[in-house]
């Protein structure tokens, strides 16, 4: 049920993007007559019970187009994002790779053996995925099997170990709901990720009425129970499915019907132990390319809390064995993070985001004042981000940050830090990949299906946000006049029949691309004796 909501949601806003074409007001000729018409827009009745922060700023010039409630904090949904991947390419560069270790207590020998576990440790690499490879589920596993036997690997007397010991802390983000974590955007985060820790899932009808439904996963999952209670129903009758997994289990229970006509349904789950996947599937790999595992497939490492220091009387007393020392058999890189931001931005993907927090977060010492039982990947990862937010001239009070992705409805940000942060980035040493990273309206990632055949369209280059009671979009947009703009707007608390980004979001950035004044008062051609707008961006001072 809950993905054919969404569904019906994205087809609605199809529909009213499609209108907004012919319900468009002449191009808005001079500075009043913009903030006149989105105000209009804002002030519709439906919109009465909601919140709505928004700020539009010239980058050309600095001055403040439009306002209002640009200082309330408000939840962003996923324009969190947009500050986790700002960081990340500015700590981390476009050119960074994630890479996962092959490691051994033991060097191969001249007949290939390897007289020990075989491990693999993950560290955060996000790019095992069907999306960076073609949309083939087993091409990241199979280059990293090739890897391995070029190594010269031919036979391992121990186990093969998946290690996700990299990142320290819960599987879940902050403040992540419980009917979010059976869905692939609430994927369980490792450091040792496999098809974005998620299963796509088909439900067809069965050949005759009556008979169960058949249910696949793709890829196929040996660690994963599926218990079938979806029936055949006659032609026409509607779907009606109801899809459950237990936190922390791989046994999914699918209940309702689905008609002998119906082309089928089509969605996305999350899975429990992606690391053990992903050593079954390495496994798989391995043994096609005639290596021998003589041991088990496990996982160790698993994330957990952090450990306070113990006390020094009693670690004396008991002693601590050796470490054992580890040798690199191999390891393999990811795509560049250029590659990977554009990834994560524009389908808008949690799990990457997570992964990017978390891999933050083992670049950044701890505060002299954090507790230990503080230090998490994830607690760390904000602590940079709030450092590098500090950099870019936003202030502290402007943000509460709880994730990475914004699925934590206890993440709140104010349009007018976005604003500053489109800003600075706009002139960032990374700035194009940041902007070529957004969805493009009407083109690609989340933006694909909205604002076509407007003046938005192949123009507006934003991040969108989404969940039960908020809607954003933050990003770019050139109007018709060639200024470029920064803008953020953030609808909370609406309506459950309310649909904020056909009726304010995107209609709001249509106009902004339909605009042929400029924000210094004039119009792209003569001057129109107008006052210029109140203020300007402090950014520009």
């Amino acid at each position: 049920m809950m993905k054919q909501k969404r569904i019906a949601l994205v087809l609605l806003i199809t529909l009213f993007s499609r209108v907004l074409v012919s319900a468009q007001a002449p191009a808005q000729q001079t500075l009043p007559e913009l903030q006149t018409r989105i105000s209009q827009i804002l002030a519709k009745p439906e919109l009465a019970s909601a919140m709505v922060g928004v700020k539009i700023v010239s980058l050309d010039t600095g001055r403040v187009l439009f306002e209002e409630n640009a200082g309330k904090l408000l939840r962003p949904a996923s324009n969190m994002k947009l500050y986790t991947v700002a960081t990340a390419l500015d700590k981390l560069s476009p050119d960074y790779r994630f890479k996962t270790i092959v490691y051994s207590t033991t060097m191969v020998n001249s007949a290939g053996v390897v007289r020990g576990d075989l491990t693999i440790q993950g560290r955060g690499d996000p790019t095992f995925a069907a999306r960076f490879n073609n949309s083939d589920y087993f091409k990241g596993i199979d280059n990293l099997a090739t890897r391995i036997v070029s190594a010269g690997v031919k036979r391992v007397e121990g186990d093969l170990v998946g290690d996700e010991s990299y990142f320290v802390g819960p599987k879940y983000g902050a403040g992540w709901e419980w009917e979010d974590l059976t869905w692939s955007y609430g994927a369980e985060i490792s450091p040792l990720t496999i098809n974005d820790n998620a299963l796509d899932l088909f439900i067809k009808p069965g050949k005759e009425v009556t008979q169960p439904a058949v249910i696949t996963t793709g890829p196929p999952d040996p660690l994963l129970t599926i218990v079938n209670k979806v029936v055949t129903a006659s032609k026409g009758t509607k779907r009606e499915l109801s899809i459950h997994r237990g936190l922390g289990e791989n046994t999914v229970t699918i209940v309702g019907n689905i008609a002998v006509d119906d082309p089928g349904y089509t969605g996305a789950i999350a899975i429990s132990h992606p690391a053990l996947l992903f050593i079954y599937l390495l496994r798989t790999a391995l043994v096609q390319k005639g290596v021998v595992i003589k041991g088990k497939s496990r996982a160790t490492g698993i994330m957990s809390q952090p450990i306070l220091p113990p006390i020094p009387e009693i670690a004396a007393v008991i002693g601590a064995p050796p470490p054992k020392v580890q040798v690199e058999i191999t390891s393999l890189e990811s795509q560049p993070f250029s590659v990977i931001a554009a990834q994560t931005l524009k389908p808008s993907q949690n799990l990457y985001t997570e992964l990017i927090l978390r891999t933050l977060g083992t670049m950044t010492p701890p505060p002299p004042t954090m507790s230990p039982l503080r230090q998490t990947s994830e607690d760390l990862g904000i602590e940079a981000v709030k450092t590098f937010l500090k950099s870019a001239g936003i202030a502290a009070e402007s943000l509460r940050l709880n994730d990475g992705s914004g699925l934590s409805r206890d993440d709140m940000i104010t349009a007018e830090a976005t604003v500053q942060l489109l800003t600075f980035m706009n002139k960032h040493r990374y700035a194009d990949v940041f902007r070529a990273a957004l969805p493009i309206a009407g083109v690609d990632g989340t933006l694909r299906n909205r604002m076509r055949n407007t003046p938005a369209q192949n123009n507006v280059r934003a991040k969108t946000g989404s969940l039960s009671s908020a809607a954003s979009l933050g990003g770019y947009v050139t109007t018709a006049a060639g200024e470029k703009l920064a803008f953020a707007i953030i609808v909370n608390n609406y309506g459950p029949d309310v649909e904020p980004r056909a009726m304010c979001i995107d209609p709001i950035a249509v106009l902004l691309a339909s605009f042929s004044g400029k924000s210094d008062g004039t119009t792209s051609t003569t001057t129109n004796g107008t006052k210029p707008p109140d203020k300007p961006n402090p950014e520009f001072k």
